[in-house]
């Protein structure tokens, strides 16, 4: 998979976004979006798409993204992002709850999709 085969999709109320909003939207420094309250979601880990997503939207690997969440957990500043084991679900969980938001492959996109955001 080539990078910037991830998009980001969202809800019908989430608005557009910069790279640097989904950045701290999965980093759990925002929680709404010009007044939308966002809920992110992801794949488990070890996905290959999971891998591309944290490499291309947040310079991170795995190691680093899943240390990072533990630490913020063990703080009290949050919880990491919803996890699925498939884009089927993330997709379904993001087409029926406002404010959800997730990366799916390029391919996998449908017409009536919100997309949010894009690596350019």
């Amino acid at each position: 998979m080539r990078a910037g085969d991830v998009v980001i999709i969202g809800n019908a109320n989430v608005p557009k976004m910069d790279v640097e909003t989904v950045q701290k939207i999965y980093t759990g420094k925002f929680i709404t979006v010009n007044g939308v309250s966002v809920t992110p979601t992801s794949l488990k880990a070890g996905s290959p798409l999971r891998n591309t997503f944290l490499n291309t939207f947040l310079n991170q690997d795995e190691e680093k993204y899943t240390g990072y969440w533990t630490v913020r957990r063990y703080v009290g500043k949050g919880t990491p992002p919803l996890e699925f084991n498939s884009s089927e679900e993330l997709i379904q969980f993001v087409n029926s709850n406002a404010g959800a938001l997730g990366y799916i492959d390029e391919t996998d996109l449908k017409e009536e999709m919100n997309v949010v955001a894009r690596k350019k």
